[in-house]
């Protein structure tokens, strides 16, 4: 929970507030930044995975393969967000402004969040090998994801903007701030995971001479059904949700012309989220992941197929909307780590080699991407989001991600079978 939170202090505070810092404080062009989100989600794609090939390669630390990372990280990842919203070059030249978007954010997002994220996000795997406990690590990752949100989402609104002449802005200075702030709450986050998680498993990679060449590997991950299907289906799903996050700042900043009023709206839109986090775990163990997600997004889909007919345009009304909407993502949301888990363990079965961080990193990239394309689109009618991103994941989940709730039972059955096997064969020391 706390590593999750310490990663969406700055996640989500990049997430809501970059696209409208950089055109309202800044000045920079939508099109500019839109074109840095492509850009980077493309390096991203070399940043990503060769960070998971590294630690999946290197000997482990003495706290295990992943938790060294926290340690290493947490502190670039704080300095570098804070830069990202920085606003001291606002009266610069144009040329100088983009330089240092383009340079902060590659420095937070490409490189000191790759390495701190890929680390954590695999490091669920070898936590438990059980799929409820492994469920109920998703479900606490989730709730801390979920309680940074509520600080970014609803506080800093309060805080971040401001009435001047009678129209709501967003105050360069109280965002550099609020990000310092956000960094300070990160760092401590970061060290409370290391110092509360233990790494059970045991992963040692294989020699050099018995590994599968990048190129191998990467031709097995891309055959690997259970991950090119969470793949597929968490990107539209990220994108309807992020989205809705930089699009409803502007509805309200502008449209509504009172942005103080994203506290209400976006407490609202968390507190679905909070009530199905004591669910999930008995959900997932009772009906299986994929069944409770597919269920979810069909209530998202129906929820936005109301918006797109209703087209109100009545702040509260739409709240309520937004309300089903997000508890419907919720239920696919709230338990994706725990899919990816059960992905890795499908990949080793397939091939008997043990890749958790290159696995992971993928899904990582994937999510990126769709973060990267929510914030280059803007125009579309938050009712269409909500219709095309619960309808599309629901079915792409529902047909393509085949590891049901049987299949995962046997998966995990097959490889304590095969561990036990290689312990009772390998040498002693």
């Amino acid at each position: 929970m706390f590593g999750d939170w310490g990663n969406d202090f700055t996640f989500i505070l990049q997430s809501t507030f970059f696209l409208i810092f950089y055109t309202n404080v800044m000045g920079i062009s939508a099109a500019h930044v839109g074109f840095l989100l492509f850009f980077a989600r493309i390096l991203d794609a070399f940043t990503d995975v060769g960070a998971g090939r590294l630690i999946d390669v290197m000997k482990p630390g003495r706290s295990g393969r992943f938790k060294p990372w926290l340690l290493r990280i947490c502190v670039p990842v704080a300095v570098a967000a804070v830069l990202m919203f920085s606003p001291f070059l606002a009266d610069a030249e144009y040329g100088a402004r983009l330089a240092w978007m383009i340079v902060t954010y590659i420095l937070w997002g490409s490189i000191c969040y790759t390495l701190i994220n890929i680390p954590y996000g695999s490091m669920a795997s070898v936590i438990s090998n059980k799929p409820g406990e492994r469920a109920s690590l998703s479900v606490f990752r989730s709730l801390g994801a979920t309680l940074a949100n509520l600080v970014i989402s609803v506080v800093l609104p309060l805080i971040v903007f401001v009435q001047v002449d009678g129209q709501s802005q967003i105050s360069g200075s109280r965002m550099f701030f609020a990000a310092a702030a956000c960094a300070v709450l990160a760092v401590f986050c970061y060290l409370m995971c290391f110092a509360n998680v233990e790494e059970r498993i045991a992963t040692p990679p294989k020699p050099k001479e018995e590994r599968m060449g990048f190129g191998q590997l990467f031709g097995t991950l891309l055959t690997n059904r259970a991950l090119t299907g969470l793949i597929a289906g968490a990107l539209i799903m990220l994108m309807g949700m992020m989205l809705i996050s930089p699009m409803i700042t502007y509805v309200y900043n502008d449209y509504f012309n009172n942005g103080r009023m994203l506290s209400l709206v976006n407490l609202v839109g968390l507190l679905p989220t909070l009530l199905f986090v004591p669910l999930g775990a008995w959900l997932a163990k009772t009906f299986g992941k994929r069944e409770v997600g597919v269920a979810g997004m069909v209530l998202a889909l129906v929820s936005g197929i109301l918006l797109f007919v209703l087209k109100t345009d009545n702040p509260y009304v739409f709240m309520v909307g937004y309300a089903v909407f997000m508890f419907g993502i919720a239920a696919l949301n709230v338990l994706i780590w725990a899919f990816i888990t059960d992905v890795i363990d499908y990949q080793e079965i397939r091939t008997g080699e043990r890749n958790d961080a290159t696995v992971y990193s993928l899904y990582s990239w994937a999510r990126k991407l769709g973060q990267a394309l929510a914030g280059g689109i803007s125009g579309w009618a938050l009712g269409w989001i909500g219709y095309q991103s619960g309808g599309v994941a629901g079915l792409i989940v529902a047909t393509w991600y085949p590891l049901s709730k049987k299949r995962v039972e046997e998966n995990v059955k097959i490889l304590e079978e095969r561990h036990e096997a290689a312990a009772e064969t390998a040498p002693q020391d």
